[in-house]
């Protein structure tokens, strides 16, 4: 069986995005347009230097996430929404996003299927997992369904993308989560981030 990993970027303070997010401003006051251009350069400014960490994101078999990271839609599924990433997501593998609100399984070209998965995180897991199979399951984001995989000892390895900025209020990582014990297994500077990797101990 493969490792529930979390890839994560945080600001230098620990968050993960400002306050007042909304579908235009999905990071919120993040430092520049709301977009995440900051929080995120690391990934879209300086890909080169960075693609180590880039493709091992990119080969977990299932993911999970939090509809707040889906989309900015609310309440039932009023209107038509299928992600922040047009018709062929980043993912390549099915993604399991947590909701209060069923609906039907949603394809989309490059082997992305969004399955929306109303009884929890445990459920969501469950099926992440066997969709897996012998592969790693990634707890994609945001904060707030990292910490609750976090607090629920669910993660055995987070690696932590750290931003140089502060973002002074926000979603924050750990926000609730019970102490932990971490053993740091690697960390790697680069011009616009650090990587840290650490295992969670049980």
């Amino acid at each position: 069986m493969g490792k529930v990993i979390c890839d994560i970027t945080i600001s230098v303070d620990g968050y993960s995005a400002g306050l007042n997010q909304s579908e235009e401003r999905p990071f919120g006051d993040d430092g520049g347009d709301g977009t995440g251009g900051k929080l995120h350069a690391w990934m879209f400014d300086t890909p080169d230097e960075n693609r180590a960490e880039l493709d091992r994101m990119a080969a977990a078999r299932a993911f999970v996430m939090g509809r707040n990271m889906f989309g900015p839609v609310r309440g039932a599924w009023d209107r038509p929404w299928n992600g922040w990433w047009g018709d062929d997501p980043p993912f390549h593998a099915p993604v399991f996003v947590l909701t209060h609100h069923a609906r039907e399984p949603q394809p989309m070209a490059g082997g992305t299927t969004f399955h929306f998965v109303t009884d929890g995180i445990a459920s969501a897991l469950a099926q992440a997992r066997a969709a897996a199979g012998d592969g790693d399951v990634a707890i994609q984001g945001g904060a707030t369904t990292v910490n609750q995989y976090l607090a629920a000892g669910l993660i055995d390895e987070l690696r932590l993308h750290i931003a140089p900025l502060t973002l002074g209020a926000g979603t924050r990582l750990f926000e609730g989560v019970p102490a932990l014990g971490l053993e740091q297994v690697e960390s790697r500077p680069a011009s616009l981030v650090t990587h840290v990797t650490y295992r969670v101990l049980p």
